[in-house]
Parts: C-alpha cells; structure tokens; sequence
C-alpha cells in the first residue's frame, strides 16, 4: 500500500525572482481530503503557489513537509498546467507515457489509456497527433495523463481558462468525479462562478500573501477581509 503523502505542511516559505517576492512568507496545511479553490486578483502569486506546493519553485527558507519522503510525494501527485504541455505522440501514446515511467508494462498502460480515451470521449481521435486536437480536447487529455496515474493530489492552474461553456463543463463534471473518488485537489481560477460550484475552501492571495482563508459558503456569503469583498464583488482590486 503506497504510504498517504498528505497532510502538507509549509512554514514561513517564500519564492523570490531576481530579487523581488513574489509570495510569501506563506503558511498553509494541505489536510488530507478537500477541494481547495485559490483566488485573487493578477499578479497575486496564486500559480507560484501552486508551483511551490508542487515543487516547481524553490522556496528561499522556511520549510516544506509532506507526510512522506520526497521522492514518494512527488510521484503521487499530478500537475496540470493552464496551457497543456502535451508530447509530439497519439492521445493515447499521451498518457501511456507516465505509466511506462512508472514501470507498468506497455499492454497494461496501452488498456489503462484506451479505457481513459474512451472516458474523456476521445475514442475518434486516440490515434491522432495530439498536437492536433481543440483546446477543449488537449485540456481532457492532460487531465486524464494526469489521472491515469491514480495521483493522491491534483493540482491544476485554471484549467478551463481559454475554454467554451461546454468544454469547461466537461471538464467540472471530471472533477467532481475525481473528488468524490478521493483525490485531494487543489486549483486556481479566475471564475468565480466556477469557484462557487467547485470549491470546498477557498485561499483568497493578495500581494503574494494567504489574506484569507476559509469554508466556501463562508467565504462567499461574507468574506472577512475589506479586499476580498471588492473581490468577490467582482469589482477591480488594484
């Protein structure tokens, strides 16, 4: 049994870039199960959060623990980016590709991707450059990469952002699918009608700081802070 690499604890972390902060000094535990929605206005930091939790971003001081090594913590996660970073393969070859790392056999990862294929709705263009495939379609298949791995976390960077109505509802509907299965996960968006439907809790950053924090129903029903008013307002935070 692969060991919980959750709950996350970070402590006093900040990210610096030729100088400047751009978050931090941040705070924050990661428990074990949730849907956690970050907001804030742009510039606020939320994908250099994200990047820090993944380990992306080098933290300068502080500390960072997760619940198990390293090495275990990072192969039981998943990232998925704003833009998808899909390889020169087939959709299908897409998410064989990090169970072969994994060393699961190349029969046993070619069913695990047809079986995702066919989930996403992909089945016409499995065996497509997909390089090929609409924006709605490239963001389906970097999600489903990212869940074929059976990851305990998943975080993803507004994942519908460039998307239509029914490519981001599809999108949702996966989900909440792969919440109610257990997966913890952690997301950013700009939407926050997206935010009211998805979120459990919501991390509101302003100025590369947590500046609030709380249960969604909460937070939208009467945020605590002057700035994160203006902000689900859906007035101008400058």
């Amino acid at each position: 049994m692969v060991e919980r690499i959750l709950p996350l604890s970070i402590k006093h972390s900040t990210v610096k870039k030729h100088g400047k902060r751009i978050i931090g000094p941040i705070d924050i535990d990661i428990s074990e199960d949730g849907f956690t929605i970050i907001m804030g206005p742009n510039g606020s930091g939320k994908t250099t959060l994200l990047r820090l939790l993944h380990g992306l971003e080098r933290s300068r001081g502080g500390e960072i623990n997760w619940n198990t090594d390293l090495e275990t913590a990072r192969l039981n996660q998943s990232y998925v980016f704003q833009t998808p970073i899909l390889l020169r393969r087939t959709a299908v070859e897409n998410i064989m590709y990090p169970l072969l790392l994994r060393g699961i056999t190349k029969e046993e990862a070619s069913q695990n991707a047809k079986e995702w294929i066919a989930r996403i709705k992909l089945d016409t263009s499995a065996n497509l450059n997909a390089k090929l495939l609409s924006g709605g379609e490239k963001q389906k298949l970097a999600l489903a990469r990212a869940l074929a791995t059976k990851p305990q976390l998943l975080i993803l960077d507004e994942p519908t952002a460039n998307l239509d109505g029914t490519a981001t509802k599809e999108i949702e509907s996966l989900l909440q699918e792969t919440r109610r299965s257990g997966t913890r996960i952690i997301m950013t968006t700009h939407d926050l009608g997206q935010a009211k439907r998805l979120a459990e809790d919501v991390v509101f950053l302003y100025q590369g700081n947590i500046h609030e924090r709380g249960e969604a129903k909460n937070f939208f029903k009467s945020p605590t802070t002057n700035e994160a008013k203006v902000f689900t307002a859906g007035e101008i935070l400058e």
